[in-house]
């Protein structure tokens, strides 16, 4: 089984536990759409491409975003950067915001706050952003990135965001 399908399985298996130990509040999307959107909205993202990103999962108020290391990604020490952490982690709160707005809707970062919480080193990364308060126009986000070696799953980063809707003709 190659590092991807074991981390495809992982990140499954953690995504479906995490949304049930964590009691995630359970969303209604208002766009029947929004998973076919929201894929097509991440394809288009040429940064997410470039550092090699893919959606692991996708739930109304919930994504997963990994990442398999690359050296091509890492600062002076060997860790993966931590911009490119906050790239992944802030798209996942993004399109998780975005699976809960109405169609035709488009939706930008407008703050956000990360906890580094340990140097970024592993076989792959899964950041996962969760809709923690949802709203017509701002909608509040929590992140967490893990750090994925062999079995070993390490939090890395946390990450408390705020997105904006953009409406049809801002979008």
């Amino acid at each position: 089984m190659s590092v991807r399908a074991i981390a495809h399985h992982i990140a499954g298996y953690e995504f479906a536990r995490a949304t049930k130990e964590k009691a995630m509040p359970m969303f209604e999307p208002l766009n029947p759409n929004y998973e076919e959107q929201l894929r097509q909205g991440f394809a288009s993202q040429s940064v997410m491409e470039t550092i090699g990103a893919y959606l692991l999962n996708v739930a109304p108020g919930q994504v997963e975003i990994g990442l398999d290391f690359s050296a091509d990604l890492t600062q002076q020490h060997g860790y993966l950067h931590a911009g490119i952490v906050t790239a992944i982690v802030d798209s996942a709160c993004g399109f998780a915001a975005y699976s809960l707005m109405p169609p035709g809707s488009g939706v930008l970062t407008v703050e956000y706050k990360v906890n580094l919480l340990a140097p970024a080193r592993g076989e792959k990364f899964i950041a996962t952003g969760r809709v923690i308060k949802p709203g017509r126009t701002l909608t509040v986000c929590a992140g967490e990135v893990y750090a994925i070696e062999g079995e070993a799953r390490r939090q890395i980063a946390l990450m408390q965001a705020t997105m904006i809707r953009l409406a049809d003709k801002e979008a």
